[in-house]
């Protein structure tokens, strides 16, 4: 089993930038790949940002392209999202993800926190 707790969200404006953290407890490998995803007010979640821990391969979402950053701390078991000119339009609750071995079905999923930009 694997926890996942994330943190660092807040009400931001527009312009400002924030780092969120998820935090990784139990046993994760190598080849496991950790996802950010989003959810806003009536609308469905959506991918955000993705990163494997051994190679640090990265993939971002057309809309956060240039201004969100994953990256991974693999001794704190740590991976972060820094969002910086924030817009209105990521206004959602962020939650990070587990996808075991890199296949399937994101397996692992953590409580949220929310993120709101003010405009």
């Amino acid at each position: 089993q694997v926890q996942l707790v994330e943190s660092g969200g807040n009400v931001v404006q527009a312009g400002d930038s924030l780092r969120l953290s998820c935090a990784a407890s139990g046993r994760t490998f190598s080849s496991d790949v950790m996802g950010w995803f989003r959810q806003a007010p009536g609308k469905e979640r959506e991918f955000v940002a993705r990163l494997n821990w051994s190679g640090g391969n990265t993939d971002y979402a057309d809309s956060v392209k240039g201004r969100f950053t994953i990256s991974r701390d693999n001794a704190k078991n740590t991976v972060y999202l820094q969002m910086n000119n924030l817009k209105h339009e990521d206004t959602a609750v962020y939650y990070c993800a587990l996808q075991r071995w890199g296949r399937g079905a994101y397996n692992y999923w953590g409580q949220g926190t929310q993120v709101t930009v003010s405009s």
